[in-house]
């Protein structure tokens, strides 16, 4: 049986995987609104950009900091 729903979630990975987004989404802007919402939206695409650029580059927050702050202050 567990056999079954998984090559049934395998072979419609992306429907269902897109359903259940369009699910949440939903019940976000029902709960929640629809400017908290996006908020929350814009912070994990915000989040997604900040962890794809430190996956490529380990020294990326110290370089950010280095911008921002005096050199060295923040260790």
């Amino acid at each position: 049986m567990l056999r079954r729903i998984y090559r049934f979630y395998r072979q419609h990975f992306y429907a269902i995987n897109g359903a259940l987004i369009g699910l949440l989404i939903g019940l976000s802007f029902i709960k929640l609104g629809i400017l908290e919402t996006l908020f929350i939206a814009v912070c994990v695409v915000v989040g997604y950009i900040i962890g794809k650029q430190i996956q490529k580059d380990k020294t990326f927050i110290k370089n950010i900091l280095d911008k921002i702050l005096p050199p060295g202050s923040y260790r």
